[in-house]
């Protein structure tokens, strides 16, 4: 039950995070930075009412304020610096990472051939979905594509991370967002943001912008820190590429987006290994041995 309740979580994680595709259509031509300081400051609100979560060590505030700044801020710079197919693709490395570093982060935790297996054939169907099929790097980006696999691994080490820290209640993540919503507020207005462009956002953006806060940009933190305090981040990590099978289908059923051949290969990958990646370890190796029997 215990198991199950993670992966429910998670996949509250996961949904949330797959409407923020169709969210952002409404707030393309809001700047990034100030688009993160307006959500993360939405989430955060919730952590001035609930006071014990930052009653926690100074470290634990490090880890949660760099990894939910830190991403946001390398995703959004990467997307500045490079094509944003290749930026979706190798961001798409965050729930591998997770899989490959849980046996360097997390004491007794061993990388099992399901556990890979299932990562691979998730980031294999991301690529594909992200890619269209088709990849071309080039060396101009490479700023870029840097940028974009800190994000990717500075997401798998906070997600690993808080397993290794002094518990911390999960209401820190209000604390957690509203810091760093502070820092991308200060971020864009060093980098030579006005009140002007807050001026000139209209009802129905700050309508998505609050949307977006109360759900991707916040409930998704709160449900992905509970999922992995309860459960095995190794199967959570291949379940994670189920977030854009999910944006695409949303994509698809909202805005009008044609699904595709190469669609439904991508769909099938994802959703094999989100199953093999989450199959109970000891109850895999069990059926093994009673078949070899």
């Amino acid at each position: 039950m215990y198991r199950s309740n993670s992966f429910l979580l998670a996949l509250a994680a996961i949904i949330l995070w797959s409407a923020l595709a169709l969210a952002g259509a409404g707030l393309q031509s809001v700047p990034r930075l100030l688009l993160l300081g307006v959500t993360l400051l939405t989430s955060g609100l919730v952590s001035l009412a609930r006071r014990a979560g930052w009653r926690v060590p100074a470290r634990v505030f490090l880890v949660g304020v760099g990894g939910i700044f830190g991403y946001h801020f390398l995703y959004f710079t990467a997307f500045a610096g490079a094509p944003a197919v290749e930026v979706n693709l190798i961001n798409y490395l965050w729930p591998l990472l997770i899989v490959l570093l849980s046996p360097l982060v997390l004491p007794g935790a061993r990388l099992r051939p399901n556990h890979l297996l299932g990562a691979l054939l998730g980031m294999a169907g991301a690529g594909l979905i992200a890619t269209g099929g088709s990849l071309r790097l080039q060396t101009q980006y490479l700023p870029g594509y840097a940028a974009a696999a800190g994000a990717a691994l500075t997401w798998a080490l906070y997600s690993l991370l808080t397993r290794r820290l002094p518990p911390f209640p999960t209401d820190s993540v209000g604390a957690f967002c509203l810091l760093s919503g502070l820092l991308a507020l200060g971020a864009y207005f060093l980098s030579g943001g006005n009140f002007q462009a807050v001026a000139a956002l209209t009802l129905t953006q700050w309508i998505f912008l609050l949307l977006v806060g109360a759900g991707p940009m916040g409930a998704a933190f709160f449900f992905w820190d509970a999922a992995l305090k309860r459960g095995d981040p190794r199967g959570i990590g291949a379940l994670a590429y189920l977030t854009p099978l999910l944006s695409t289908l949303n994509l698809a059923l909202f805005a009008g987006q044609r699904l595709t051949a190469l669609s439904f290969a991508a769909m099938l990958l994802i959703i094999a290994g989100a199953v093999i990646g989450t199959i109970p370890p000891m109850n895999y190796w069990a059926k093994i041995e009673e078949r070899r029997k």
